[in-house]
């Protein structure tokens, strides 16, 4: 009982955190407005639009929205794959969701696929990349989708659409295009509109109506698969729901973000101390802390001194792939 009240207070306080940063980013900028009055503007669509609305509105509201809800798909998608997994160092990207997406959005760089869809064109082949990638991985991991032939199945689809990306990008029709392509693989969310917005938060309720009914099956395997059979749970199907609801969210976050890495990785370990090490328990949190980090990295970047702005899955890999060594010099001494 003691462990669920401290897993509310823990959620509440990450949901209290994550709309203060919310409203920070909306606050954020290189001009001085009134943000309330440009939100009330924006929302009653009074024209002619205020300048204030306009901000607001068009520009710092999309932005504020995708770096929330790509960090909650990306955390969400890191602690069920680390539950299903039983690995603390499985990250999203495992599953090569995030290069199947790239591959997909090349397909828009350099022949122009789905140009009558407009800005929707990069999230519609990003997410049929991702889902041919997981269909792929399914494939090649079988009807029992056991831990260790997840993990093989991903590595090799990951670093298949590895090398198919890289070979698009050495054929690419002109140095522009592959540029351009270059610049979205490393991952923002400025720049994007409510178009994304539209697109991201439907899959990301979708992803987090899979993943959510499978918190017992992710209590069971943390106890052994032979535990989980005695509880009545099927592992096979289930993990193959975990793995469908983890590609979705990371072919939506990267379809409109392009790659943002090591969220998935940092939200689950930085919320394990706090809710303890049931998988079940660390969804929530996870989802609500990854949405803070990718909103807090992206406020980083917006208040940083005007000139060529870093991108943000270049941060996010610079701030994470630290830890993530940290985390494999730790596992190891557990093992000397």
């Amino acid at each position: 009982m003691a462990v669920d009240s401290t897993n509310r207070v823990v959620n509440i306080l990450l949901l209290v955190l994550l709309l203060g940063v919310f409203l920070l980013s909306l606050s954020a900028g290189s001009s001085d407005i009134p943000v309330w009055q440009g939100l009330r503007d924006y929302l009653l669509q009074q024209q002619p639009l205020s300048a204030p609305g306009l901000i607001v509105g068009e520009i710092r509201l999309p932005r504020s929205l995708l770096a929330l809800g790509v960090g909650a798909a990306l955390g969400l998608a890191g602690a069920a794959l680390q539950g299903l997994l039983r690995n603390p160092l499985v990250e999203p990207g495992l599953i090569g969701a995030s290069s199947g997406a790239a591959l997909g959005a090349a397909g828009v760089f350099y022949y122009g696929l789905f140009a009558s869809l407009g800005s929707l064109a990069m999230p519609a082949a990003g997410l049929i990349g991702a889902g041919l990638t997981l269909w792929l991985l399914l494939l090649l991991a079988g009807s029992h989708a056991r831990p260790g032939v997840l993990i093989m199945a991903g590595l090799a689809v990951s670093t298949l659409t590895g090398a198919l990306l890289a070979t698009v990008l050495n054929f690419a029709p002109n140095p522009y295009a592959m540029q351009e392509l270059v610049f979205w693989m490393l991952g923002s969310v400025s720049l994007r509109g409510m178009d994304q917005v539209a697109v991201l938060f439907p899959l990301l309720l979708l992803g987090v109506l899979i993943l959510w009914p499978q918190r017992r099956l992710l209590w069971g395997l943390s106890l052994g698969e032979a535990t989980a059979a005695s509880m009545g749970l099927n592992a096979s199907r289930g993990a193959r729901w975990v793995v469908l609801g983890s590609a979705l969210l990371v072919g939506a976050a990267v379809s409109v973000a392009g790659s943002v890495g090591f969220v998935g990785l940092l939200a689950p370990h930085l919320t394990r101390p706090w809710v303890g090490s049931r998988p079940d328990r660390l969804l929530l949190p996870s989802l609500l802390l990854g949405a803070i980090l990718v909103s807090l990295a992206d406020l980083l970047l917006r208040l940083s001194p005007p000139g060529r702005e870093l991108k943000l899955g270049v941060l996010t890999a610079l701030v994470g792939a630290p830890f993530f060594i940290y985390l494999v010099w730790r596992e190891r001494q557990r093992w000397l």
